[in-house]
């Protein structure tokens, strides 16, 4: 017999795996903003191991973004890979030092581009051509 937990862990795993590319970005851009927001009320709460674990999430979901990026499919992808390297080494330094403001800097500067690219999935008509438009690796 399935727990609720079992079946709500089946259910995101079913939902990932039948979501098209934009709608996988948009997943993405919701997790990295839910640790940043959680993050920030662990520092704010002066919880560092719980800080600690939101902002290693984070940085792993821009190492993400940052890896499928593809420069070669979006003239934009140069300066987006620099933000995200000026959000990664804000993080670590949010986390190392302990400075909540380093992490409301970064969910400042990536609550305009979620909004975006939830705005672009709903407006794309074709999965694999809204991948394209974004820049990012299919598959």
């Amino acid at each position: 017999m399935t727990s609720a937990a079992d079946a709500r862990q089946q259910y995101a795993r079913d939902a990932i795996l039948s979501a098209s590319p934009a709608r996988l970005l948009t997943m993405l851009y919701d997790r990295l903003l839910l640790d940043l927001r959680r993050g920030e009320a662990a520092q704010e709460a002066a919880d560092w191991q719980q800080a600690n674990a939101q902002l290693l999430h984070a940085q792993e979901i821009i190492a993400e973004l940052s890896a499928t990026l593809r420069p070669d499919l979006w003239d934009g992808a140069d300066g987006l890979l620099s933000l995200y390297e000026y959000v990664r080494m804000a993080l670590v330094a949010a986390n190392v030092h302990r400075d909540v403001a380093r992490t409301r800097e970064a969910i400042t500067l990536l609550t305009p581009l979620q909004e975006a690219w939830h705005e672009a999935a709903s407006l794309q008509d074709a999965p694999l051509a809204g991948a394209a438009r974004t820049g990012y690796a299919v598959g």
